[in-house]
């Protein structure tokens, strides 16, 4: 009797050995990405990383409110990394107290520092560009983002809405170059030469130009791509084929550039997992995937374009300017464009 209780006992705790020395293996084997991208975009790329390091991805889309979902979740939150678009965004769950900081030789060496945080709270890992969209007739090959509050333009120009996020960073951007009295100058200059009301989306602008409403146009880069390739239907690949790309610059800098990034969760429990993903989506594979898939630019250097980006647009002059300052002037670049009625 004895025995046999020993023996259930043993047999007992051996199963109990079996489960706790289970659980924390399949902990290692898995990570919570809450994303605002859509799951198209990115799943190759985590396909590619969990085929290459055994790790699953538990993919969580989230189109709206991420920090609020994620504040709301507080220490129970299963995200682990946290990725969406606009260093803005990024910087809002930094302040917001959802994220920690990530010590990665790999992550630092990889993306230059304008384009991530001092204190490794964010990174970014890949790249769109504020271009310029012209008519393929128009004799133009380079211009300044000044140059657009020109009276030469007057009539000619389209773009979507001044406080749209696209818009607010470059108008951001603008008042870290400038000053913020010579970019409210510039925003009225750009208002008087628009030739519609600034409204509807970057699409738009192209499909615009090749109505003849307007001669160009403020839009961004991975939209070439997308029209080219007809990934938003036919109509759109005519609007793609209509225009030529035109890269501006500031006056004393490089052409404003916009990010897609990640940062990892302040309660991640698997923050190993986490960084590893992030290192993975920079690695050079990754990268081309990247901007194969999704037409935007390669945080890392080296790596190939696009082949339709290469021809339409082709490598970038990216402007030195920390994102993290650009940000500092968001509410200054919002308040300007209502104050000079840009929207209106």
């Amino acid at each position: 009797m004895f025995f046999l209780c020993n023996k259930t006992r043993l047999i007992t705790l051996a199963s109990s050995l079996m489960v706790t020395c289970a659980l924390p293996a399949m902990a290692k084997d898995s990570l919570t990405l809450y994303t605002t991208r859509e799951p198209g975009l990115i799943q190759p790329l985590l396909d590619a990383f969990t085929k290459e390091t055994a790790i699953d991805v538990n993919t969580v889309y989230i189109k709206d409110g991420m920090l609020e979902r994620v504040k709301a979740e507080g220490k129970n939150s299963p995200a682990d990394l946290l990725m969406t678009v606009d260093a803005g965004n990024l910087i809002d769950l930094v302040e917001a107290g959802v994220t920690q900081p990530v010590q990665s030789e790999v992550l630092t060496e990889v993306i230059p520092a304008s384009l991530r945080d001092k204190d490794n709270q964010w990174f970014g890992l890949s790249m769109r560009a504020r271009v310029l969209y012209a008519e393929k007739s128009i004799p133009l090959n380079s211009i300044t983002y000044e140059n657009l509050a020109d009276p030469q333009w007057k009539g000619k120009i389209c773009i979507r809405a001044g406080q749209h996020p696209y818009n607010t960073a470059l108008v951001a951007a603008m008042i870290a170059h400038d000053g913020e009295a010579k970019t409210e100058a510039w925003l009225r200059g750009v208002k008087n030469n628009l030739a519609r009301k600034a409204a509807g989306g970057d699409r738009d602008v192209a499909r615009d130009i090749l109505g003849g409403i307007c001669d160009v146009g403020l839009a961004n880069s991975y939209y070439v791509g997308h029209m080219k390739n007809a990934k938003e239907g036919t109509d759109a690949r005519q609007w793609g084929d209509a225009i030529k790309v035109v890269q501006p610059t500031f006056t004393s800098g490089g052409t404003h550039v916009n990010i897609t990034g990640a940062a990892v969760a302040r309660n991640a429990p698997h923050k190993e997992q986490a960084v590893k993903l992030m290192e993975y989506l920079v690695s050079v594979p990754a990268q081309q995937l990247y901007a194969q898939a999704n037409y935007e630019y390669p945080i890392r250097k080296g790596v190939p374009l696009d082949a339709t980006i290469n021809s339409a647009i082709g490598e970038i002059n990216v402007d030195n300017i920390p994102l993290a300052e650009i940000v500092k002037h968001r509410k200054q670049a919002s308040q300007l464009v209502d104050k000079v009625g840009f929207d209106q």
